[in-house]
């Protein structure tokens, strides 16, 4: 039986003329709309807004908590599959003569500061902490809460949270992404991946609301992730320069100290958008990995270095050994413990919030890991993309939370690192391990560091939303856009932030994960039906030459 061939285009209508020549109207105006929308319905009844939102995350999780944990395992099973395969892992993402754009170092670099950067410096402490004082083992009675028996489960929880499972929904997006546009030749944005399902019908009204709900999942992951790095941010210039209005009485970032750290993020974001890849972003990316080194080293040097080494290779043994029922584990509510304890632990407070942030975080940053990764295998793509950033992840949680737990498990801390709110952690962290000569040299490195973190993953967001809008192909005169969305993502922000704080933000992503996440299924799902007909193909054109080539009697 013959196989249709591929579609290798897709004529998807954009503006021949005026301020949004190159662009689809509907994709553009329609996500400007709902996120206009949004910010005028945050900002004229902040209340009712984030009681809202937060009835609606309830809901999804109370209802959505099984899809999130199995739509993830998904995610991972389907990227070893494509890194495995001998036939699938070779093949080139582009033309057999297209050579990598970037260095491997840049092209890490770049991966880690958009994906994962920012979080890392607000969790790296906070995770392993909370997790130290509770986690599923703890609940289940088989370790004692902050207690040395508690220490591998917390690194293991800590783990499984930012390892395969974050970067392997990273990657099914760029794979997908660059797989359709550099090797069958369709625009680089999302509703491209979906062609062997839905063909042509992409090109309408289908497809653009495959967009915009992309859009709309970028700049509320986004705004999570900002949200919680301007909060660190704000406490960092508070130990910097001690402006006691940037702080509440509790030592907590005050809503002015945070919208006062947003307009520096998202004005460097902007000038940094407007670079370009290829110099601001690849520049910053660069600036984020020598900054990290240096952290890390320092950690390395004067932290708990004997403690953090077996933390991280016993959690990850633990992780290894138990990640493939941690992947489909799914703990249903009930009214009594251990089931009421688990439940709220996972749907509650963290795997399907996580996992959920992961899904809204992915089609920006899956979209620029395609627009960086072409001239690389599959399987490159997938070990660069899932798992060197998975070592360095656990590497990093080692260090610098495995010190925290070490400060409060010898009695040094004291309390003091676990009692303050997480964007104060690090700095706590910092203030026990140093001299108070030291401590403003290294406040004012994380500092630089959480500057280049943030402004590189709401940089690269901005960028990304414009790509898509554009059909995948920035027109040249698209600096006044680049400045329209960063003005309306600091306004999200913003709007949200004044509306419920980071508890109004963190409803909002999760809502706008849902329908993204049934996309993300499907593009894999697509992607392997592609894969697999373009080897029955190779295979019946092989079959085809042979039987050709044969001499006739």
């Amino acid at each position: 039986m013959k196989i249709k061939n591929a579609i290798t285009d897709l004529n998807i209508p954009t503006s021949e003329g005026g301020f949004y020549a190159g662009f689809n109207q509907f994709v553009t105006l329609g996500a400007k709309l709902l996120v206009i929308l949004l910010v005028i319905w945050a900002a004229m009844d902040p209340e009712r807004a984030g009681s809202l939102l937060s009835a609606l995350q309830n809901w999804s999780f109370a209802n959505l908590g099984a899809w999130y944990i199995y739509v993830m395992g998904f995610f991972v099973l389907v990227c070893l599959f494509l890194a495995i395969m001998p036939g699938i892992g070779k093949t080139k993402l582009g033309k057999a003569d297209d050579a990598p754009e970037f260095s491997y170092f840049s092209w890490v670099s770049m991966m880690f500061g958009a994906g994962i950067g920012i979080g890392m410096m607000t969790y790296a402490t906070a995770e392993p902490l909370y997790h130290f004082a509770n986690n599923p083992d703890t609940i289940l009675g088989l370790t004692t809460a902050s207690a040395a028996d508690n220490v591998v489960p917390s690194m293991k929880w800590a783990f499984f949270h930012w390892g395969l499972s974050a970067w392997g929904c990273y990657a099914i997006i760029g794979v997908s992404l660059a797989f359709f546009s550099y090797n069958r030749g369709l625009p680089l944005t999302i509703r491209s991946a979906l062609t062997p399902l839905f063909g042509r019908a992409l090109e309408g009204p289908l497809g653009h609301i495959v967009d915009i709900a992309a859009v709309l999942a970028t700049v509320l992951g986004v705004a999570v992730t900002v949200g919680f790095g301007v909060s660190q941010y704000a406490s960092g210039i508070y130990e910097v320069f001690g402006f006691e209005w940037l702080i509440n009485a509790d030592k907590s970032p005050s809503t002015a100290g945070m919208l006062f750290a947003l307009t520096i993020v998202m004005v460097l974001s902007i000038f940094s958008a407007l670079s370009g890849v290829g110099k601001g972003i690849k520049w910053l990316s660069n600036i984020n990995m020598g900054l990290s080194g240096a952290l890390l080293l320092f950690f390395l040097i004067f932290g708990a270095t004997a403690f953090a080494l077996d933390s991280l290779f016993s959690g990850m043994f633990e992780y290894l050994a138990f990640v493939p029922q941690q992947l489909f584990t799914y703990w249903s509510p009930g009214d009594t413990d251990p089931a009421k304890g688990l439940y709220s632990w996972q749907s509650g407070w963290w795997t399907v919030f996580i996992w959920a942030w992961w899904i809204a975080f992915a089609p920006f940053v899956g979209l620029f890991l395609a627009r960086i990764s072409k001239g690389r295998t599959i399987r490159e793509f997938i070990l660069g993309a899932m798992i060197v950033p998975t070592l360095v992840s656990f590497i990093w949680f080692a260090f610098l939370g495995g010190t925290a737990i070490d400060l409060e498990l010898n009695g040094a801390a004291a309390g003091a690192i676990s009692g303050a709110g997480q964007e104060a952690q690090l700095f706590m962290t910092l203030k026990l391990m140093v001299s108070e000569a030291v401590y403003p040299i290294m406040t004012l490195l994380i500092l630089v560091l959480l500057t280049t973190f943030l402004v590189t993953s709401a940089d690269s967001a901005i960028l990304c939303v414009n790509t898509i809008n554009s059909v995948g192909v920035m027109p040249n005169k698209s600096k006044s856009h680049i400045i329209i969305w960063g003005v309306m993502f600091t306004a999200v922000i913003a709007v949200l932030m004044v509306a419920g704080g980071l508890g109004a933000i963190k409803s909002a992503m999760i809502v706008a994960a849902v329908p993204f996440s049934v996309i993300m299924a499907l593009m894999a799902i697509s992607l392997i039906k592609a894969l697999i007909r373009d080897r029955l193909r190779e295979k019946a054109n092989e079959t085809e030459a042979s039987v050709s080539s044969e001499p006739t009697i």
